[in-house]
């Protein structure tokens, strides 16, 4: 989506990428993060949130976007196994300009499993210059 703020689109629906839990990163992470978390439950909440958190960053690094303003209404609906590969989504929810050259676009931010699923899921807002 590297698009100015006047370009976005809402529902505009755009792809953060891919992730795989990593099952040597799950056992690293429970082992630092989670230690009385049990790794075949899946990846712990916080990982995922990690995970997402990773997608979200590769995937606007190169937009104009100059500032992440929250992140809130996090779900966490399941803990995907090791193994299984996550897809990033972010849909454009609203958008509103705040100035002369900037505007403020809240999406939806999700993760799926391989099934289509939905693992995780929050709100963000963001300031796009325009």
């Amino acid at each position: 989506m590297p698009a100015s703020f006047d370009d976005i689109e809402i529902g505009q629906v755009v792809s953060l990428g891919v992730a795989a839990v990593d099952p040597g990163a799950l056992a690293t992470f429970v082992a630092a993060f989670a230690p009385t978390w049990r790794a075949e439950d899946g990846a712990p909440d916080a990982m995922v949130y990690a995970i997402w958190a990773r997608l979200d960053t590769q995937a606007s690094g190169d937009w104009p976007q100059t500032k992440r303003l929250g992140v809130d209404a996090l779900r966490w609906m399941r803990n995907p196994p090791a193994g299984e590969l996550l897809r990033g989504r972010m849909t454009v929810m609203a958008k509103d300009p705040v100035g002369e050259g900037k505007g403020v676009v809240i999406a939806q931010q999700d993760l799926l499993d391989e099934a289509g699923r939905l693992v995780f899921s929050c709100l963000t807002r963001s300031i796009f210059q325009r």
